[in-house]
């Protein structure tokens, strides 16, 4: 409650955003870096329609909604699981092999601009509304990319 002019009280409304979670299983693909072309003297950015993220990118919009996303006009926080199948290579019959990597060589940061950017225009307006951001990457016996969206 707040007062307001006058001494009348006045009661706002907060809506309150119930937190979404939803998982895809397929391997997390990051965002290329784009591609340029140029066309009648003005340069144009892109992706390859037949590049890996624009599918990744699809089933997260789709999870999402599913899951019951909504554009909405406040801040969010944004956390990121990445799950990677582990390389048979990367095993011994005993177990890991002590030379395995201990994470794969994608960028944390390019796997969040693509799920950020699939979640435009299905869980926010634009991914400047996300106010705080958490990613994570492991190896795991299946891949997977798990997202959660709070107020």
């Amino acid at each position: 409650m707040v007062a307001g002019a006058a001494g009348v009280v006045r009661c706002h409304q907060v809506r309150v955003m119930k937190p979404i979670t939803f998982s895809v299983s397929r391997s997390p693909v990051p965002q290329p870096r784009p591609r340029v072309s140029t066309r009648g003297g003005f340069a144009r950015a892109y992706t390859p329609k037949d590049h890996p993220v624009v599918a990744f990118r699809s089933a997260i919009a789709s999870a999402a909604k599913a899951a019951g996303a909504k554009p909405v006009t406040h801040t969010v926080q944004l956390v990121i699981d990445a799950v990677y199948e582990r390389p048979k290579s990367h095993m011994l019959k005993t177990g890991v092999k002590p030379s395995a990597p201990e994470t794969n060589r994608h960028d944390v940061d390019n796997v969040a601009k693509a799920v950020m950017d699939a979640l435009n225009g299905v869980a926010w307006a634009d991914d400047s509304q996300v106010r705080r951001l958490l990613v994570e990457k492991s190896w795991g016996d299946a891949s997977s990319v798990t997202v959660r969206i709070t107020r």
